[in-house]
């Protein structure tokens, strides 16, 4: 049982010395509390804890900030950013010029690629949910999602109905997915209720890798060929993260990501220099647009400029 060591009216403070910690239920309710509160969840770890992926994803937004405790300071553990307390939450170190010596030092497992896919698509205002994740998920693995929930550790076997029914059942929702194949794999799915019943989702599912056993790249025009012929998807990002192939983050420096294609809905043409392909049937096709090889930064830059091409178009 976990229990709120410091509340005031910027932060609600949670120490956690474990070697890692998951989207518990009870930090999840904690997350809840903070939002209708306006305060900030600052999580306050040591130096050798890691954070399972869903609870690195609320990391990553506003809702949550990583406080890790090293010797006598403390320092964002997704950024590297010395922090000091305020008396009331922790902040920035003004006169910090540097990353905190906690965050460059070495990691402590061998670092692999994280293979990360995000898609968008809209649903009907009745129907399956299930149907990309899954497919996608089995695409990826060669297996079926393992199970799901809200919280970690995940309490249901997978079943499609029952993902559903979580989805549809609220106006916003976040379900995690577990993959059941020889590779750690997990979905992050995000749903918005619209208006006439429709619901659009965001997901992102993530496959690690170990270091001799790099993301086959070279099949993703497949892959995604293969999910556009049995789902409908408006749009699909895919990048490569170094991080370790089970999936954990530490608080340490281990590489930044790179993409690798995007795919979008119809027939499009991209910006000069930047051809797209035809990937799916004729009836629901998509264009994938090769950005990088998921290493060097310049994708970054390939991607930007199709995107505002795509934007302008």
């Amino acid at each position: 049982m976990s229990t709120v060591d410091a509340l005031t009216d910027q932060a609600m403070v949670v120490l956690q010395d474990r070697p890692l910690v998951p989207l518990s239920a009870w930090l999840n309710n904690a997350l809840g509390d903070c939002t209708a509160s306006g305060r900030t969840l600052q999580l306050v770890t040591p130096l050798d804890s890691r954070l399972s992926l869903p609870l690195r994803t609320v990391a990553s937004g506003n809702e949550m900030q990583w406080v890790v405790r090293n010797g006598d300071g403390y320092y964002e553990g997704l950024t590297g950013r010395p922090l000091k307390w305020s008396g009331t939450t922790f902040v920035p170190v003004p006169e910090a010029r540097d990353y905190a010596p906690g965050f460059t030092t070495r990691p402590s497992a061998r670092i692999g690629s994280q293979l990360t896919l995000v898609y968008r698509t809209r649903h009907g205002p009745e129907g399956d949910l299930s149907g990309p994740v899954e497919r996608l998920m089995q695409l990826l693995t060669g297996k079926p999602p393992s199970a799901l929930g809200a919280t970690e550790p995940l309490e249901h076997p997978w079943r499609a109905d029952r993902f559903t029914e979580y989805a549809r059942g609220r106006s916003t929702a976040r379900l995690i997915v577990g993959g059941d194949g020889p590779r750690p794999a997990q979905a992050i799915c995000d749903f918005t209720a619209g208006a006439g019943g429709g619901v659009a989702e965001v997901s992102t599912v993530t496959v690690g890798y170990m270091p001799e056993d790099p993301p086959p790249l070279q099949h993703l025009p497949t892959l995604v060929g293969a999910l556009a012929a049995d789902q409908k998807i408006a749009s699909l990002f895919v990048q490569v993260t170094p991080g370790r192939a089970d999936l954990t983050t530490e608080p340490r420096w281990t590489g930044a990501p790179a993409p690798v294609a995007l795919a979008v809905a119809g027939t499009v043409s991209g910006p000069n220099g930047l051809p797209g392909q035809q990937v799916g049937p004729p009836r629901a096709p998509l264009t994938l647009f090769p950005l990088g090889d998921g290493r060097s930064a310049d994708g970054w830059q390939r991607h930007s400029m199709l995107m505002q091409h795509l934007q302008s178009a």
